[in-house]
């Protein structure tokens, strides 16, 4: 038991090694945004709720493309009426995806399950995200067909390149919007960011919307724009005096 000051005083000490941790986060993603980019020249094809579709059709005209390997197949532990636990979780996690569009990203699961099967498990546990069969070596190619894992492609026109991966502990921190772009080339996109020179960027928290208002190419509210720099200009002024 200690006083409310020894509290405060212990959480002081402790937000000095918090702040270090999240500007060396900081740090990481930028590294993560210079990455050397890999050609994806084979082509891949997965099954889908409207047919047949290959790899660059999953970017449904986005820039960037992140896919999480799923273990929900014959052979997996709760098959066929669960996918995986670990996977399921994962899916449990993950935020509207529609502020990743948002941000010019897709995100999509894929597994080995027939569509079928996919649909009947999304409408059960309530999930959302876009989720594709893998029909080829897509899984071996690119280091999840035997264990999960996050991969990170992105689209110049019709080519496109592996830019990251991440599995293991990496993808417990998966479903939030920030990491999910975290680990993408482009990033958040907001100016606060080190990014190379030309890559897009927005001012800070003006993008944000209500997942269901968002409108592609529309201009951020003129309303929530004046509420955020308010917030900003409030917060600048209590930093200044504390």
């Amino acid at each position: 038991m200690v006083s409310p000051q020894e509290w405060e005083a212990a959480r002081q000490q402790l937000l000095v090694k918090e702040k270090a941790m999240t500007r060396g986060r900081d740090a990481l993603a930028a590294e993560r945004r210079r990455m050397p980019w890999l050609a994806v020249d084979k082509e891949y094809k997965f099954d889908g709720p409207m047919g047949k579709v290959n790899l660059l059709d999953l970017f449904e005209a986005r820039h960037q493309l992140i896919v999480y390997r799923a273990f929900f197949e014959p052979g997996v532990f709760g098959w066929p009426d669960h996918a995986c636990r670990g996977c399921s979780m994962v899916a449990d996690q993950v935020a509207h995806v529609a502020h990743l569009n948002a941000r010019d990203t897709t995100l999509v699961f894929a597994s080995r399950a027939p569509q079928v099967d996919i649909a009947r498990l999304k409408a059960r546990m309530g999930w959302k995200m876009p989720w594709f069969t893998i029909t080829d070596e897509f899984d071996a190619d690119f280091g999840v067909d035997e264990w999960h894992g996050t991969n990170v492609f992105y689209r110049d026109g019709d080519r496109v390149f592996r830019t990251y991966f991440i599995n293991n502990r990496g993808d417990e921190q998966m479903g939030s919007t920030w990491n999910y772009l975290d680990i993408t080339p482009l990033g958040r996109q907001e100016v606060w960011e080190d990014s190379p020179e030309g890559y897009p960027q927005t001012p800070t928290y003006k993008w944000w919307n209500w997942h269901d208002s968002y409108l592609e190419g529309a201009a951020p509210d003129k309303k929530w724009v004046e509420v955020s720099d308010a917030g900003e200009k409030a917060f600048r002024s209590v930093s200044a005096n504390s």
